[in-house]
């Protein structure tokens, strides 16, 4: 299995190597490979529902073996007269893990058939298929009875389009693919029906959009049993957010009632109800109890089936009794989502922060250029109303809209943007993907609409702790590190402080743990698209609602005030009651 953390962003000069080689050098840096404690965690799940051959070799595989820990931990569980049945095979593409490994699993168990070899699994398993034609019936390879592995995760942006497109193409995925995509299914094309594997992934693919073809193919070509959302229980060094799938080999499709154990640990800052000597164990607590452990950091457990909303390509969720009651409330008090008011966007990238994006424009010795415009970013955060600073960075934008087409300026018509721009010329014609894709020199790379930014627009960041959303009326241009919602059609401003309401309560940070349970370290919470655009909204002609948006007003208005505490606290049970939900049902 590889290192857990070559399956993190890797250095961008590792890239030029093909596949999953990028990973190499990491391992012989030192990187930190499954701890004993995960591997044995996952050699449990595995062997508690595995059902053996009863005669017969039994094939097991790790096709990412790295040093061994995963095959060692699942060997030494193996009944004694099992054991003496196993032949155990081991790809890898990095000769340092294959004799690491070798030595290590040679030495627990001599009398074994082990047979571990430098090879890139996923071209192993194309060869077997039909060149490259996964899904090419014909198998040259008996299959796994067991397979365990930590895949490589190394991210579209790391790899490399091409990289990324050639592997999408090969395995029949879609859209951005990391990495262990690929690993998951090559290992449904390995595992013997009725087999059984455990995998350690990242979360990512549970939650995102890019993990749509993989959550469908999962359902499609394994039999799910459990699968654990380990959350931030930081149980490798490195920044990755680890996940464990638990499945038998299948031939069929799943189908939607059948039913799949989903887990998860999550740090809260509640106080424990119960101790655990570590986060592993800590997922033996009953559900939705906080479990202390010896460092100090306490993790709420929570234990239910997964549910994509009966959708093979749905988000991945926990779905229990009482959240699924919950969520029934707030449906049935719902009149839309956030997706009716409009399309969220993220911000403007210019790919030259250094030229457009600057808080001393005044000190240019040629005098400010003409097309400026305060920039929103992340670090005027707050919520309802930007708090701006006052040297705030502003942005030059050079874009207009003219006869409802977006375009590049004419400099000639603002000298001192057009000397400015002059000046750092060498810089912009350096992006020459830009020249490449047909756009002049001096345009931002992704300048989103120009003639959008003078209309009121919901502003937030994409990564917090609780939500922070504010509207904006300045005709600010939103950075690329937040997102931004704009009413779609004339005359329903009121739906955006509607929203705006709906999002800073307490009510959406219940919402969005019963709904998604996605978070990231420390508790942080992910606005994204995907989540936000499902945000619900109240009947806007409801008492309920008018009520909502005219104290949304006026907290806007009144910020920075001593009186906004009492109105956004007035707020906030209005919120909870426009659902349905009393304001005393906050948990969390």
């Amino acid at each position: 299995m590889m290192t857990m953390s070559s399956k993190h962003e890797v250095d961008a000069p590792l890239v030029q190597h093909q596949r999953y080689r990028q990973t190499n050098q990491q391992k012989s840096a030192g990187a930190t490979y499954t701890p004993a404690s995960f591997a044995e965690f996952v050699a449990d799940q595995m062997m508690q529902i595995a059902s053996l051959p009863p005669r017969g070799a039994i094939r097991i595989l790790d096709p990412a073996v790295g040093d061994g820990a995963l095959l060692d931990a699942l060997i030494k569980r193996l009944p004694s007269a099992a054991r003496k049945r196993a032949e155990v095979f081991g790809y890898d593409t990095d000769s340092n893990a294959i004799e690491a490994a070798s030595q290590r699993l040679h030495d627990d168990f001599p009398t074994l058939k082990i047979h571990l070899e430098r090879k890139d699994f996923l071209d192993h398993v194309l060869e077997l298929h039909g060149g490259h034609d996964l899904f090419h019936t014909e198998k040259t390879q008996a299959p796994f009875d067991l397979v365990i592995a930590n895949p490589p995760y190394v991210r579209t942006q790391i790899m490399g389009a091409r990289q990324a497109q050639k592997l999408a193409q090969d395995f029949g995925l879609t859209g951005r693919v990391d990495l262990y995509y690929p690993f998951l299914l090559a290992i449904s094309k390995v595992l013997a029906e009725g087999g059984t594997t455990g995998v350690i992934t990242s979360n990512r693919f549970m939650t995102t959009r890019s993990g749509q073809a993989v959550r469908r193919e999962l359902l499609s070509r394994f039999k799910l049993v459990h699968a654990w959302d380990m959350g931030d229980t930081k149980l490798f060094d490195a920044a990755v957010l680890p996940a464990v799938l638990l499945a038998y080999g299948n031939a069929e499709p799943q189908t939607p009632t059948e039913r799949v154990l989903f887990s998860s640990a999550y740090e809260t800052r509640d106080p424990a109800r119960t101790d655990a000597p570590d986060a592993l164990t800590a997922l033996t607590a009953d559900d939705d109890t906080v479990v202390g452990v010896p460092d100090g950091r306490r993790f709420r457990v929570r234990h239910g089936n997964l549910d994509n909303g009966g959708d093979a390509e749905g988000i991945w969720r926990i779905a229990t009794h009482s959240s699924d009651q919950w969520l029934a409330t707030v449906e049935a008090h719902s009149w839309a989502t956030f997706r009716r008011i409009g399309k969220i966007r993220v911000g403007v990238k210019s790919t030259a922060d250094k030229v457009f994006i600057r808080n001393d424009w005044d000190d240019l010795p040629s005098g400010r250029p003409e097309l400026l415009r305060p920039l929103i970013t992340r670090h005027c955060a707050r919520r309802f109303k930007a708090d701006v600073p006052s040297k705030a960075k502003e942005i030059l934008y050079p874009h207009e809209v003219v006869n409802g087409r977006r375009g590049a300026i004419d400099l000639a018509l603002y000298p001192r943007t057009a000397l400015y721009l002059e000046e750092h010329r060498s810089v912009l014609e350096a992006r020459s993907y830009v020249i490449a894709a047909g756009r002049r020199w001096y345009e931002l790379w992704v300048p989103q609409d120009p003639a959008a930014w003078s209309s009121p627009k919901l502003v937030f960041p994409d990564i917090s702790e609780k939500p922070v959303f504010w509207m904006d009326t300045d005709g600010g241009v939103v950075n690329g590190e937040c997102y931004w919602l704009q009413c779609a059609k004339e005359g329903e401003d009121d739906l955006l402080w509607l929203a705006l309401a709906v999002a800073n309560s307490s009510f959406i940070e219940a919402f969005y743990d019963h709904r998604f349970n996605n978070k990231l370290y420390a508790g942080r919470r992910r606005f994204i698209t995907q989540y936000v655009e499902q945000f619900p909204l109240p009947d806007p002609a409801s008492k309920d609602a008018k009520a909502i948006v005219k104290l949304a007003k006026a907290i806007h208005a009144e910020l920075p005030s001593a009186d906004t505490d009492r109105l956004t606290c007035d707020l906030d049970a209005r919120v909870w009651h426009a659902f349905g939900l009393a304001f005393e049902e906050i948990s969390r």
